[in-house]
């Protein structure tokens, strides 16, 4: 363990309770007053079982999150947030950070203590400025998020604009100069990035239009700009509800490689139940570069399994139909992908197909709790993929 040992996981433990409980008697006064102390934490316990020579992962991680956020003067205001997460049994392999690489399946929850966030922001009726290290995310996170699956979330140091002249439109812009990613500070990476986006409010849904150009420091040929525009939104059908969204980008690498994205959902709450298929393709420049979304909550997309955070060179297509609900006073989820290639590999184009399930829940006043499997199943062995099991156990607690 890089910044804590194992005996220093009671002293640890003990010092979240103690914050537990001052805090909780204070949530009140908090309300009442515009400084505010907030704190999240996260008890997760989660397995890995993949079809290959690894070793299956076992990962109980712990972590916590505290922030100060001082009172609106003026429209100014400021935040900053420690998070820190520590192993508590670390039977898993971090590649990026060197971990036990090698021995044990992967798991990206490595040990860390670091500022989460930090800036100050600025508010009126029409412009909002932030700047300094921050939580970013822009429709749905597929193309910029925050990756708050993982213990470390990812954020930037960025200075962010948004102007809204009228209600119901917006535009945005962002610098990047730094992604503090999911692996401790160790693998954060220095960028240029301008993050671009307008959106409007037409009849029932929202109307956006984006470009995103990525460039990352210390290195040649590595832009990434893309350029796209989408629709969602929902109509109401008597007690129900009809759901459909389309999207299309268009992307460039290195002013070498052009691949397209395209995106399909449509879908219904018909008692209580909400249905939806969809259809996403992130496409392939002739087999040679897959169209990529470096800063997405790639979690959230393409199976909860992760077999694709970084797309294949071939593309990727992903069908996929999904049912979720209430019962019990939480909410579970159902989804079936069916993956394929954008161009073939050798003839083959299989990629497999998924299973996801999860069940989450509130507790009380604060507290939270889920499970969540991911089941996926290899195609093609062109692709040299594997079959791969992973299950989630989790407990939380926020005030």
């Amino acid at each position: 363990m890089k910044n804590f040992n194992k005996q220093n996981i009671h002293k640890y433990g003990l010092l979240a309770l103690s914050v537990h409980a001052a805090c909780a008697s204070g949530v009140s006064n908090a309300k009442e007053n515009a400084n505010a102390f907030y704190g999240d934490f996260r008890l997760r316990y989660e397995n890995v079982s993949q079809d290959n020579a690894l070793q299956d992962a076992d990962a109980l991680t712990l972590r916590s999150r505290l922030g100060f956020k001082t009172k609106t003067i003026d429209g100014f205001s400021a935040l900053i947030e420690i998070e820190n997460n520590i192993e508590l049994i670390d039977d898993f392999s971090v590649p990026p950070t060197g971990d036990r690489t090698g021995e044990f399946s992967v798991v990206a929850d490595p040990e860390s203590t670091e500022i989460d966030q930090a800036f100050v922001s600025y508010s009126s009726d029409t412009f909002t400025a932030k700047v300094g290290r921050q939580v970013i995310t822009l429709d749905g996170h597929r193309f910029v998020g925050h990756v708050g699956w993982r213990q470390d979330r990812q954020t930037f140091d960025a200075a962010v604009f948004s102007y809204t002249p009228v209600k119901g439109f917006q535009v945005s812009a962002s610098y990047i100069d730094k992604r503090n990613r999911i692996f401790a500070d160790e693998r954060d990476i220095d960028s240029k990035d301008l993050i671009l986006n307008t959106s409007y409010k037409v009849g029932q849904g929202k109307l956006v239009a984006y470009a995103y150009l990525l460039e990352m420091d210390n290195a040649t040929d590595n832009s990434l700009d893309t350029y796209g525009i989408s629709y969602k939104g929902s109509s109401k059908l008597g007690d129900n509800k009809i759901l459909y969204a389309a999207e299309y980008a268009t992307q460039e690498t290195n002013d070498v490689f052009d691949t397209d994205y395209v995106f399909l959902e449509g879908g219904a709450t018909l008692g209580g139940i909400t249905a939806k298929l969809g259809y996403e393709s992130l496409g392939s420049d002739g087999g040679l570069r897959g169209f990529a979304t470096p800063l997405a909550t790639l979690h959230k997309f393409n199976g909860w399994a992760d077999q694709f955070l970084a797309t294949p060179a071939q593309g990727l297509d992903d069908i996929y139909l999904t049912l979720s609900g209430t019962v019990g006073g939480g909410k579970w989820v159902a989804t079936y992908h069916d993956y394929s290639s954008d161009v073939a590999l050798n003839g083959a184009d299989d990629l497999g197909d998924e299973i996801n399930l999860l069940y989450s829940r509130k507790f009380g006043d604060g507290f939270s709790g889920g499970v969540k499997f991911a089941d996926y199943t290899a195609g093609d062995s062109s692709f040299s993929k594997v079959d791969s099991k992973k299950v989630w156990i989790w407990a939380g607690f926020k005030f």
